[in-house]
């Protein structure tokens, strides 16, 4: 084990960073901050123009289905 490489004393908490679980949490929070900031301009007609309205619109339905197709794959394919 070498005391240069932090990773060497913990070889999952690099794993961590990286794992489908960790990535699928990263894309919910990105998916609940657009989800406010749609919601806000909503409230707020005319304060955001309709171009960067229809790309965190679209930006979000990208995340839903990259959510879902996810939270497939780490699904069981059996029941236990």
């Amino acid at each position: 084990m070498s005391v240069d490489n932090p990773n060497d004393a913990n070889p999952s908490a690099a794993m961590d960073l990286h794992s489908p679980q960790r990535q699928l949490i990263e894309w919910q929070i990105e998916h609940a901050d657009l989800d406010a900031l749609i919601d806000q301009a909503a409230l707020m007609p005319g304060h955001m123009d309709e171009l960067r309205l229809r790309r965190m619109k679209k930006r979000r339905l990208a995340l839903r289905d990259q959510m879902a197709s996810l939270q497939a794959q780490l699904a069981p394919k059996e029941p236990a």
